[in-house]
């Protein structure tokens, strides 16, 4: 019998068919595994970028050795004394080229004190090069000093001169409205505020737990402040039970033995310093009375 006209024609229709669905099922696992191993690639690198430093893309500049090197440095260099101008040249031999001047350019007179030494910026040039940025205070002025440094095998040197730049200026800080108080509450607050402020500063855990909520466990300063006074109670209406008060003390911050004694001393630096605070407590009334469920700084509450 002769063959039927195309009877190869289904067969090779199957084998083409199931090729494709071949190529497209393999198409579609390639994608997949690249669809999920991207994210988990961004998220591991995500780790590692928060548990070091970040270091400038494709160079192998030491960034966070060149912050210690230039911040060291700045407390050197931003420091002198005309009465004593060879402890300063001592020091900075640990930093200064070979054959350059002693005093890395400060003429020997006059005096100067700086002190806040933080790393600000970097600038990496190459894997040599960087311009490392330091802020620093002197007396009531801050100010940035902008350190050139060279890098080879391990070691640093300051690589020329560096440059003294202006520090930005504080924020312009928004007022605030006068909060809206609650009176009655204020005055109920206060005298057991006063209580919980004097056992805070005690640290004693048998006071203190006649001023905190039931399960609550707060650790005081152990006498190492004492309340020198309760400035104000800031009570915002709301919940009768439930608030978050704003309380401003002054802490006495003892100055040394000398504070103890009966018989204040003339001397000023001798006397307990006053410093005021703010906190933010989450005060509970249980029975009738309200106790302390929570202590903390306060935000921007009050002026």
């Amino acid at each position: 019998m002769a063959p039927r006209k195309g009877a190869w024609g289904g067969g090779g229709g199957r084998w083409l068919v199931w090729t494709g669905r071949i190529i497209l099922w393999a198409l579609i696992i390639v994608i997949l595994v690249n669809g999920i191993r991207a994210p988990l690639e961004r998220l591991g690198q995500g780790d590692e970028g928060a548990r070091t430093p970040a270091e400038p893309t494709g160079t192998a500049f030491p960034v966070t050795q060149a912050a210690a090197f230039a911040s060291q440095f700045a407390a050197v260099y931003l420091n002198y004394d005309a009465s004593n101008p060879q402890q300063r040249a001592e020091r900075l031999k640990a930093f200064r080229p070979e054959g350059l001047d002693e005093q890395f350019g400060w003429n020997g007179y006059g005096r100067m004190s700086a002190g806040a030494f933080q790393f600000s910026g970097i600038t990496v040039i190459d894997e040599h090069q960087a311009r490392v940025v330091v802020s620093y205070q002197s007396g009531g002025t801050r100010g940035l000093l902008s350190v050139p440094v060279y890098y080879n095998a391990g070691t640093f040197v300051v690589a020329a001169q560096p440059a003294l730049l202006p520090a930005p200026g504080p924020a312009g800080l928004p007022q605030l409205p006068d909060p809206d108080r609650d009176s009655a509450a204020e005055a109920e607050l206060r005298p057991q505020l006063e209580g919980f402020f004097k056992a805070y500063a005690a640290g004693n855990q048998v006071d203190l737990q006649r001023y905190v909520a039931n399960g609550v466990t707060v650790a005081g300063f152990s006498g190492q402040f004492t309340l020198a006074e309760l400035k104000d109670v800031v009570v915002p209406p709301g919940d009768p039970d439930s608030r978050q008060v704003t309380a401003v003390v002054v802490w006495a911050v003892s100055s040394g033995a000398e504070a103890a004694v009966a018989t204040p001393s003339p001397d000023p630096g001798a006397q307990p310093a006053g410093l005021e605070q703010a906190y933010q407590l989450t005060v509970e009334k249980q029975g009738g009375k309200w106790f302390v469920k929570d202590v903390q700084g306060a935000n921007r509450s009050v002026g």
